[in-house]
């Protein structure tokens, strides 16, 4: 009789401050084609795996910079602007399941234009259809209350029905459509108020 491997036991989901021992996880996920930016959907990955390979601890301390430290940014049409404080969380289950991440700007729940929410997320493909946005947006929505803003904003494309329902899942309310900016691609974006 065949014998087969009892099949993985996945646990509940997590969000990780990322650190050095959870990183191969993330740097395997990137390999295997899944991207943190849904823009910048190629070179992301490959930006990312260079700067891990670089060096891999400066890497991880990038992901979590609620003081901006870290210095301006370069925006895609070449201008350069301040970097918001902000942070990123990856989802994980026993293994990296995706990266769910919050920029803000110090007291106030408004955003630069540049900005087109306070949220974003990126389950890797195969481990979508599991709930785990849903549930790491709710995670993440108990950690950004103690920011004391009166809400966050998220984006998504007008044909993105599941984000759609990740964010009203978790109290989100269709603000409104509008188009981005050409950094972002010019296209049209539905964007979502959740009420802290």
């Amino acid at each position: 009789m065949l014998q087969h491997p009892p099949p993985k036991k996945e646990r509940p989901l997590q969000l990780l401050v990322p650190d050095l021992a959870h990183l191969d996880g993330y740097a395997a996920a990137l390999r295997r084609g899944w991207s943190p930016d849904n823009v910048r959907v190629e070179e992301a990955p490959r930006e990312e795996l260079a700067r891990i390979e670089a060096n891999p601890a400066a890497f991880v301390a990038s992901l979590d910079d609620p003081d901006a430290k870290a210095g301006p940014i370069s925006l895609a049409d070449g201008t350069t602007v301040p970097r918001l404080p902000g942070y990123r969380r990856w989802m994980w289950d026993g293994e990296f399941c995706g990266s769910i991440g919050f920029h803000w700007q110090p007291g106030t729940a408004a955003l630069p234009t540049h900005v087109l929410g306070h949220i974003g997320y990126a389950v890797a493909p195969w481990k979508r259809r599991r709930g785990y946005a849903t549930l790491a947006l709710a995670m993440l929505l108990r950690e950004i209350a103690r920011h004391g803003m009166s809400h966050v904003d998220l984006t998504t494309d007008p044909d993105n029905l599941p984000s759609q329902k990740v964010i009203t899942a978790n109290g989100g309310l269709l603000v409104e459509r509008f188009t981005k900016v050409a950094g972002h691609g010019g296209t049209e974006a539905l964007l979502f108020r959740i009420p802290l």
